[in-house]
């Protein structure tokens, strides 16, 4: 094993996060692919044994798991090319968007689980989540920490490639720049950074995935 691997699931949301980071810092890492869904590994049982869930980073033989304590540590064992600005204040409110991204991601991704009315609600729950986002989160800036790509942008990256996604096979409209214009300018600046867009998974092999994942969901709320 390298001395860094990041244990992964290819439309895992959170996995990404970890890979941007340290390709972002030039960590060189293997990358090994877990079946998350059918086929746990003893490797991936033994090195997050609470969760058995992916990411898990791997450094030196030992391991850290959950999406945003893995750039934490990224960014604390490799402080080349900060994710966290300097000024403190600046670093709070980075983490603050981080944790609202932690607490907030189930209610913005309701819509695609529900149909109907619960549906309706959730959709109407995750546009006033992405008008505070665009409001208060992104407002001016190029980016969430300002001019330069951080930490609350890889929290957020899962808007960019994989919102239009689970947007379209649950057929409500996505993030567009008629509603969120400083949204929709923000996921281009970040899906054109090279380091952003080269590891994603084909769009294609997406919506095959996740429309098998929203008909177990509806299919489950119904029983």
């Amino acid at each position: 094993m390298s001395q860094v691997t990041v244990l992964g699931f290819w439309p895992s949301p959170f996995v990404y996060r970890v890979i941007w980071a340290l390709k972002l810092k030039g960590v060189d890492y293997e990358y090994v692919e877990e079946d998350v869904l059918h086929n746990k590994s003893d490797r991936l049982l033994k090195y997050n044994p609470v969760h058995k869930k992916v990411p898990v980073l791997v450094h030196a033989g030992k391991p850290i798991a959950e999406s945003a304590v893995i750039l934490e540590y990224i960014e604390e064992t490799w402080p080349q090319n900060p994710l966290l600005p300097k000024d403190p204040h600046q670093r709070a409110l980075a983490r603050f968007w981080v944790k609202f991204g932690e607490d907030k991601i189930e209610a913005l991704f309701g819509f695609f689980m529900t149909e109907g009315e619960q549906q309706v609600k959730a959709t109407k729950e995750r546009q006033e989540l992405l008008t505070i986002l665009e409001e208060q989160g992104l407002g001016d800036k190029k980016f969430f920490g300002g001019d330069e790509i951080g930490m609350a942008d890889l929290e957020f990256g899962w808007l960019a490639w994989l919102m239009d996604v689970v947007s379209e096979l649950a057929g409500v409209k996505g993030i567009e720049a008629e509603t969120f214009p400083r949204l929709h300018a923000w996921i281009q600046r970040f899906k054109d950074i090279p380091t952003i867009k080269e590891p994603l998974p084909d769009r294609s092999a997406m919506l095959t995935y996740f429309k098998g994942r929203r008909a177990i969901f509806l299919a489950s709320a119904k029983s």
